[in-house]
């Protein structure tokens, strides 16, 4: 990698970026300083030997192993607090309508669960319990219940996600899923019937050197900030960046990486070509910019011909396909799909990567296979500097859809099928069902009909991250059980129960005997070590928790749900995820295996039934859009999840009720800056402030979880069952 200065780079000759907007990283290492008073050594163990529980590009310590600079982001430094935080006062929650209105930032500031905590039907609030009295009060709601389980990927590690999902067969059901499938479940559904594979299919290293890296619905600086300094040596390595969204994202524009000397003084221009679409147009523009490229002969032909299958019939389908109707759909030119075309019919190599932008709608799954049919078109697959990568977002996202937490997915990502299920009966000695449960949407429907009796929730907010906050709170009340295992409070916890509502006081994973694992966006299985430092209360880690839940309940599986340790977990994971291999093995601070090797599909065969990678004809979807409406997008802002860390965002200024809108648009209206508007889909409303952006006419942007009140909680994809995070709206004038 280079070392000279390259001006052209530049974001700014004004040192550090004085008096531009932009977020000022160095308050925010001084804000993390004073945010662990008290525990200043813990935390900087934390930093220097764990491996990062925040988004999943998985440091070691303060440094990886895409390039051998330190690195320490924004979204690490929040979570310290969370990881050493002393317990909270368990008096509080003795009469919890004191709480029922704060924040969840609030709530969390309050300390962690340090006890297991029981509140009755009628009780106004907790009372502290033994670890004995709460698993038999658990036992007894879950025995011969209709039950349903829902793990968040907030630093869960592979160990916990494992044994939940295990513990959960052994209860007699299917009715598990995690956080993963609210991010990337259609990226799964496209990725394993285009090409045989549910994971990125290069690695980090192929960013940097590229000839293009092409984001779509993804925005890392505010998501993934440790990757915005691969991007500064991508661009030092001469790649070039494009971008293809409905916002102009003012930190894919240009940032100032604060662990880079030139970076940080001068800032870094990051996008080249931006490309604007509807929210929902994706698809129009994608096959554009395809039936561009096979107009214009710009297909890998070889590739194609020896490596796919499925060309012709897309062929057909994208000429099929009028400029007119794509151009109305993605609200971009024909010139416009031409323009990013060429820059990939020009590129010998080029990396696609893609987020809940275009996962989180109603056919995200379509979206993914309109990507997927670029890649394959180009033949940007298996080879260095090429590949496709539905980047995460969260550290145990990857790890907990290959572990099996899903209600769709067996360890591995075997489909739940009778023969597979027959497989894991005879590997774990019990009964394991052979039809697919009910996804976290799906389990909430089912409580809201009176379906579902008991919901175990391992950390999530069902409140703030599904649509319909309303619904949701219904259905959640409507329970006899509810079991929330988390380390520190969160508003759904509150909500009155029909029934028992259990608090169980989980441990981090730097607190877990014996350390644990995650799998980080290019598949590395990375071991994180126990750090020494203070413990909390009786918290128990969540794969002994699950495994007491089953035990109890099924007395007669025990021994085959309970484990020794984290060593024994990752042993058995071997033998049940063959492309795990290694991951036993894995016991000290920097151990890592990468499965599959630095590309997938490199020996020239992909992992479909006939070895060939498949093209998908992709039909647009039909949008309709009645005069005066627009679409409106959640965005996420200064937060991780649905943790918000700040009221502005650092990037924009948008502060958490901002209807972010194009200044044509407020200009038609008569709209100025931070004039009240409500908006309105159906019955749902929201009301917030404008603020002009750099974004698509037509289209508005609104924080999530604040803007999940205008969602309609019914639509979702077709496969994936995800929820669609937008919605047509009205805009009116307060």
């Amino acid at each position: 990698m280079s070392k000279r200065l390259d001006p052209r780079n530049w974001a700014s000759w004004r040192p550090f970026g004085l008096g531009l907007r932009k977020p000022n990283n160095y308050l925010e290492l001084w804000k993390a300083f004073k945010s662990v008073k008290g525990r200043r050594r813990y935390a900087w163990r934390i930093l220097n030997q764990g491996t990062c529980d925040g988004c999943a590009l998985g440091t070691q310590g303060m440094r990886d192993w895409t390039m051998d600079e330190i690195h320490l982001c924004n979204i690490r430094l929040r979570l310290l607090p969370l990881n050493t935080m002393p317990a909270l006062d368990v008096s509080l929650l003795r009469e919890v309508s004191g709480l029922a209105g704060r924040r969840s930032a609030e709530l969390r500031e309050l300390g962690r669960l340090p006890y297991p905590m029981l509140r009755r039907a009628g009780e106004p609030g907790f009372t502290r319990v033994s670890w004995d009295e709460a698993l038999r009060v658990a036992a007894e709601g879950l025995r011969g219940a209709r039950s349903g389980t829902y793990l968040t990927s907030r630093g869960v590690p592979n160990e916990n996600y494992y044994a939940a999902q295990k513990a959960v067969r052994a209860l007699g059901t299917n009715n598990v899923d995690n956080a993963a499938r609210i991010c990337h479940s259609p990226s799964t559904v496209a990725l394993k019937q285009t090409i045989g594979a549910a994971a990125t299919t290069c690695s980090y290293t192929d960013w940097i050197g590229s000839d293009l890296i092409v984001f779509i619905g993804s925005n890392p600086s505010n998501n993934q900030p440790v990757a915005m300094k691969y991007l500064y040596h991508a661009k030092k390595a001469g790649t070039r960046v494009a971008m293809v969204n409905a916002y102009r994202e003012p930190g894919m524009d240009r940032y100032w990486v604060p662990s880079n000397a030139e970076s940080a003084l001068f800032g870094t221009k990051i996008t080249d070509e931006f490309f604007g679409v509807n929210v929902g147009g994706d698809i129009g523009f994608l096959n554009g910019v395809l039936k561009h490229l096979i107009e214009h002969d710009w297909v890998d032909k070889e590739f194609v011909d020896r490596r796919t299958s499925g060309f012709e019939d897309v062929r057909r389908a994208v000429a099929g396909q009028s400029w007119e109707e794509l151009e109305a759909l993605s609200g971009a030119s024909r010139e416009e799909m031409f323009r990013l075309a060429k820059l990939l019919g020009e590129a010998r190599s080029a990396v696609l990567v893609w987020s809940m932008g275009i996962t989180q709608h109603a056919y995200g799954e379509d979206n993914v296979r309109a990507i997927v049919n670029l890649a394959l078109a180009r033949g940007f697959v298996g080879r260095d500097k090429c590949g496709l990568m539905p980047i995460r977002g969260h550290s145990g996202v990857q790890g907990g859809a290959e572990m099996g937490a899903y209600a769709t997915g067996l360890p591995g990502g075997l489909p739940i099928t009778p023969e597979n299920a027959a497989r894991f009966t005879e590997l774990w000695g019990f009964e394991v069902p052979g039809t697919p449960g009910l996804t976290a949407t799906d389990m909430i429907d089912a409580a809201h009909r009176g379906e579902l009796e008991a919901l175990i929730s391992s950390g999530g907010n069902f409140l703030e991250v599904l649509p319909d906050p309303a619904y949701c709170r219904e259905a959640l009340s409507r329970l006899r059980l509810r079991v929330h295992i988390d380390i520190v409070l969160s508003s759904q916890m509150l909500v009155p129960g029909a029934g028992d509502v259990l608090l169980l006081p989980a441990q981090t994973r730097y607190e877990m005997v014996g350390g644990v694992t995650e799998t980080s966006t290019e598949r590395r299985i990375i071991f994180s070590p126990e750090v020494e430092g203070p413990r909390i209360g009786e918290a128990w880690p969540e794969w002994k928790i699950f495994g007491e839940l089953a035990a109890r309940v099924r007395p007669e599986v025990a021994a085959k749900v309970r484990f020794t340790g984290t060593p024994q977990i990752r042993a058995e994971i071997e033998r049940a995820v063959p492309f795990y291999a290694g991951i036993a093995g894995l016991s000290r601070f920097g151990d890592n295996v990468q499965y599959g090797g630095r590309h997938l599909f490199a020996d020239g065969r992909f992992q479909t039934p006939d070895g060939r990678g498949r093209f998908s004809a992709v039909e647009p979807p039909a949008l309709e859009r009645p005069d005066g409406s627009f679409m409106v997008a959640t965005r996420r802002g200064k937060q991780f999840n649905s943790m918000v860390h700040e009221r502005r965002d650092g990037f924009n200024g948008a502060v958490r009720e901002a209807v972010l809108m194009s200044a044509y648009d407020a200009d038609r209206l008569g709209l100025a800056d931070g004039a009240p508007v409500e908006l309105r889909s159906g019955e749902r409303t929201y009301r917030g402030r404008v603020l002009r952006a750099p974004l698509m006419p037509g289209n508005l942007q609104i924080h999530w979880p604040e803007g999940n009140v205008l969602l309609d909680e019914s639509r979702r994809s077709p496969q994936a069952r995800i929820p669609d995070y937008n919605a047509l709206v009205t805009v009116r004038a307060l």
